[in-house]
C-alpha cells in the first residue's frame, strides 16, 4: 500500500501518518527503488491502534510507552491515569457548571452580574453586600471601590489553591460582621478624597490608620504581611504596578498602612 492507502483504510491524514513517523509510534516501511514507501497490513494494524489509543485521550507520549511495549508502563496503567484524570476534568466541569448556573439565575433574576464577573460563589456574595452599602449612601459610588472589587478578583484569579487562606478569611469576616462594609466606605471615601493630594498630605496618616484598622484580626493574621518594607523593591513587580495606579498620597498610605499593619501583628 502507498502512504494514501494506508490512510485511508485507517481514517486518517497523510499528514498524521508522516508526523507518526517522525515522533517513532508507526515504523519506517521499506522504501521501493523509485523511493515511495510500501507499506503492509501490519502497518495498517500497528496504525489503527495508534488511532484508538489517540481517541481515547492519550497523549503521544503514552502511546509510545505503550506500543513500544515498556515494562514500566504498560496499557492498564496507562489507561488508570488516563481515567483518574477523567475523573479529575468531570469535577472541574461539574464545578464550572455549578458557577454557571449561579450567574445566570443571578442574571435571570434581575439581580444583574458585577462587572468583575465570573468570580467565585464567595466574591461575588461580597461584591453583592457591597452593592447594597453603596446604595444606601449618598452620591455615586467611592471610585476606590471600584478598584478595590478589581483587585480582590485579581487576587482571588492569580492565588492558586492553598495560598488564599487569607483571602477566603478577608471575605468571611467581611460578610460576618454588618459593620465592616460600613468602616470600608468610609475607607474609600478617605482615600478618595486623597485622589490628587500630594505625598505629604497631612491626611495621609489618618486615612492610613483608617485603613489598617478596616482589616479584620482574623484576616490580618492569615496575610502575607512583609516584615520589613523594602521602598525599592516596592517599586517593582506587582507592588510597583499597585502604587503606580495610585496618587502619591494613596500610594503613601498604602504604604504606611503596611506599617502599621505589622506592628499590629507582631
Amino acid at each position: 500500500m502507498r502512504i494514501g492507502e494506508l490512510a485511508g483504510v485507517v481514517g486518517v491524514t497523510t499528514r498524521a501518518v508522516r508526523h507518526y513517523h517522525r515522533v517513532g509510534l508507526l515504523p519506517e516501511p521499506p522504501r521501493q527503488p523509485n523511493g515511495y514507501r510500501e507499506y503492509s497490513l501490519r502497518h495498517a494494524v500497528e496504525l489503527a491502534r495508534v488511532r484508538r489509543l489517540t481517541e481515547l485521550g492519550l497523549s503521544l507520549d503514552e502511546v509510545r510507552d505503550v506500543v513500544a511495549g515498556d515494562a514500566d508502563r504498560d496499557l492498564a496503567e496507562v489507561l488508570a491515569e488516563l481515567d483518574a484524570d477523567l475523573a479529575r476534568q468531570e469535577e472541574d466541569i461539574r464545578q464550572r457548571r455549578l458557577r454557571l448556573a449561579q450567574l445566570l439565575r443571578s442574571a435571570r433574576q434581575g439581580e444583574g452580574l458585577p462587572a468583575e464577573a465570573p468570580v467565585s460563589p464567595e466574591l461575588a456574595a461580597l461584591f453583592e453586600h457591597m452593592a447594597r452599602a453603596s446604595a444606601g449612601l449618598p452620591g455615586p459610588e467611592p471610585a476606590m471601590a471600584v478598584r478595590e472589587r478589581e483587585l480582590l478578583a485579581l487576587l482571588e484569579t492569580g492565588s492558586a489553591d492553598g495560598h488564599r487562606a487569607w483571602l477566603d478569611t478577608l471575605l468571611g469576616a467581611l460578610q460576618s460582621d454588618p459593620g465592616a462594609l460600613v468602616r470600608a466606605y468610609e475607607v474609600y471615601g478617605l482615600l478618595d478624597e486623597l485622589a490628587e493630594a500630594p505625598e505629604d498630605d497631612p491626611r495621609v496618616e489618618e486615612a492610613a490608620r483608617a485603613v489598617a484598622g478596616s482589616i479584620p484580626e482574623e484576616a490580618l493574621r492569615a496575610m502575607p504581611v512583609p516584615e520589613e518594607w523594602d521602598e525599592q523593591a516596592a517599586g517593582r513587580g506587582f507592588t510597583g504596578a499597585l502604587l503606580a495606579e495610585f496618587s502619591p498620597a494613596q500610594a503613601a498610605v498604602v504604604r504606611r498602612a503596611v506599617r502599621l499593619l505589622r506592628e499590629r501583628g507582631r
